[in-house]
């Protein structure tokens, strides 16, 4: 029995030392990308989805009209850009969420809260923090993606971030001189 018990183990071994020595399924197959592609992906859709939801609701209940025509920028440009996402990742074998995540619903959530211009106002300081950290993101994966349609993805869509973001600091700014450099 302690035979048997020792063969179990000597061939459990091997079989663990065969499988660390098997690479990923990603150094195989160049379709597949890495697991910081399908992080970034994944992380895309929802922010892509809570910009959608948040540009809507900016283009209805927003207080001034350049809100409005902001928030229907980001509608139609991130619904354009989620439909190439999902496209990408079809392509590249990843399942993308159809819903947000708990944290951008959160968001949509406390921005949708609030009323007039103090909506406005917060809007505008999230599209510019969010458009930051989306900036620094695509960039990131522009660069150094590993899977080709997700770096190209990353790539084309990097200007059409930007520009949001331009457009969310001067709108943010003029809201800024307009109530004497209040913050918000």
């Amino acid at each position: 029995m302690k035979r048997s018990a020792m063969s179990w183990l000597v061939a459990g071994g091997l079989a663990l030392a065969v499988v660390a020595r098997v690479p990923p399924a990603r150094a195989t197959d160049p379709r597949s990308p890495g697991s910081m592609d399908r992080e970034f992906l994944t992380e895309a859709a929802s922010g892509g989805m809570m910009e959608v939801e948040l540009g809507r609701y900016a283009a209805e209940h927003g207080e001034s009209e350049r809100v409005k025509q902001f928030g229907r920028r980001m509608a139609d440009d991130h619904a354009k850009a989620n439909a190439e996402l999902k496209q990408v990742a079809a392509k590249s074998s990843v399942t993308v969420p159809t819903t947000m995540n708990a944290e951008d619903r959160e968001k949509v959530a406390r921005l949708t809260n609030l009323h007039e211009d103090e909506f406005d106002r917060a809007y505008m300081s999230w599209m510019v923090t969010d458009h930051q950290k989306d900036v620094r993101k695509f960039r990131t994966e522009a660069d150094s993606a590993q899977d080709q349609d997700v770096k190209s993805f990353a790539a084309k869509t990097l200007p059409t971030l930007e520009s949001h973001l331009q457009m969310a600091q001067e709108i943010q700014s003029d809201m800024g001189q307009a109530t004497s450099g209040a913050r918000y």
